[in-house]
């Protein structure tokens, strides 16, 4: 659910040296840090996308930082990427060696070779399992009542790289009858926030989004009104968006890094041990979930499936 890219297609020609943005750090310390991360070095570098119009995203993961810092005695070097792209590319590269991708764009970054190993997913609830629904959207008032009436219509999608918002509302079309090269007028919002907001202003007749948007985190800040927008289709159950450690790194670190997320990043712990300070409210990620939890290559198969029911080019895009 790490999402925010304001580009078409073309963006994901580029590499990642020239759309990857460090939150906090100039150029210079990108240039630096390339030195001297990786198996012995003292640097490590994270990167993540926005779920939305994040304006310091690095602060969202300030407390797992400090953890992480405190656990591998490495000094982490946050960076927000513009797309999921840039993340792909930064772990090809050696550049990033902790990610937080999307499921779609952790497949495709295993797929094209990529030697990363997720190691845990954000839940919104301590117990709970990791992972969401799509939501295709309307505008409350709409005649279009299911995926059927998205035929014909300006449909928000949010970037070629999200699974909740591009690859599986494609699954969903196609199974629909809709005709998802012709058949739709798509427009790639750039956010799940934008998305929504898209088909509330009309930009969009139909669009799609993750759940939590459309039903909590819009409606929090007060963007869309409770029952603005009406559900008229849900996914199934997408797996949870994953933190992926580069394989590059040494075993001992690697199992530091994994051990971290699975059983220290969630609010519980960073609270009672000092990691949350001040009145500020104590975050694990941007988009509002209590902590991370363990997932492995074989829970992303789901969406390798529906790779093989779409055939989209971007599942095998390297």
């Amino acid at each position: 659910m790490f999402l925010v890219n304001r580009r078409d297609l073309g963006v994901f020609a580029l590499g990642a040296a020239s759309v990857l943005a460090l939150a906090g750090c100039g150029s210079s310390a990108a240039s630096k840090s390339s030195t001297s991360e990786g198996k012995g070095g003292d640097t490590l570098v994270m990167a993540a996308v926005p779920a939305e119009n994040s304006t310091d995203l690095k602060a969202s993961y300030g407390a797992v930082i400090k953890l992480l810092e405190k656990e591998t005695g490495k000094k982490i070097i946050f960076q927000t990427a513009t797309n999921y792209a840039a993340v792909i590319e930064g772990q090809r590269s050696g550049k990033i060696q902790i990610a937080g991708y999307g499921p779609f764009s952790y497949v495709q970054a295993k797929s094209s070779g990529v030697k990363t190993t997720p190691v845990a997913a954000g839940v919104e609830a301590k117990g709970a399992r990791p992972g969401y629904k799509s939501y295709g959207i309307v505008k409350t008032g709409s005649p279009i009542k299911d995926l059927k009436g998205f035929a014909g219509k300006k449909v928000c999608f949010v970037d070629p790289n999200s699974t909740s918002g591009y690859l599986y509302p494609r699954a969903g079309l196609m199974e629909a009858g809709v005709d998802v090269e012709k058949g739709i007028t798509p427009v790639m919002a750039g956010g799940h926030d934008a998305s929504v907001l898209a088909v509330k202003s009309g930009q969009c007749e139909a669009g799609f989004a993750y759940d939590t948007m459309v039903d909590k985190q819009l409606v929090e800040k007060g963007q869309i009104k409770k029952g603005e927008i009406t559900t008229v289709w849900k996914s199934p159950v997408i797996p949870g968006s994953p933190v992926a450690v580069s394989d590059d790194l040494d075993a001992d670190l690697k199992q530091k890094i994994a051990t971290a997320f699975q059983t220290m990043a969630n609010v519980d712990y960073l609270k009672a041990h000092g990691f949350c300070s001040g009145s500020a409210k104590c975050e694990v990620d941007d988009a509002g979930d209590w902590g991370f939890v363990k997932v492995d290559d074989s829970d992303y198969d789901g969406v390798r499936k529906v790779c093989d029911v779409t055939k989209d080019e971007q599942c095998v895009k390297s």
